[in-house]
């Protein structure tokens, strides 16, 4: 029933060119660019599955990788989103939501640096596996 009320409002490409912009254009252009470099591992793997089969083995990993790291780059914007909203929040000069919101940020911190460890090495590999 929703989607009828979405369609009935604004085009699809409208729609998700706005929730796009919502997003964050820094983080959702790196997910996208993950999106469709994933995609483009997957069609040359598609292509070479009769003639190469260790070159699909290879662009399957690669498309994992990947479609691994944009999930995790999301993961990662979300948490910057969160953190702001709680700086916002703690900034508001109430006791009780303040404090709140300094212990929420203070667990969605380590969540972050574990994310940017995920990250870094996972670009590593991605470059590692793309040179063998």
């Amino acid at each position: 029933m929703n989607t009828t009320l979405i369609f009935q409002n604004q085009n699809f490409s409208t729609q998700a060119s706005n929730r796009f912009s919502e997003g964050g254009p820094f983080f959702m252009s790196l997910i996208f660019i993950c999106l469709i470099a994933a995609m483009v591992f997957l069609i040359i793997g598609f292509l070479n599955l009769k003639k190469d089969p260790e070159k699909t083995r290879k662009m399957t990993t690669l498309a994992s990788e990947v479609s691994i790291l944009g999930l995790v780059i999301g993961l990662l914007a979300s948490i910057i989103g969160m953190i702001e909203a709680f700086d916002a929040i703690e900034n508001i000069n109430d006791n009780t939501q303040g404090a709140m919101a300094n212990g929420l940020k203070i667990s969605f911190l380590t969540t972050l640096f574990g994310s940017v460890t995920f990250i870094i090495p996972r670009i590593g590999i991605i470059i590692l596996k793309t040179l063998q």
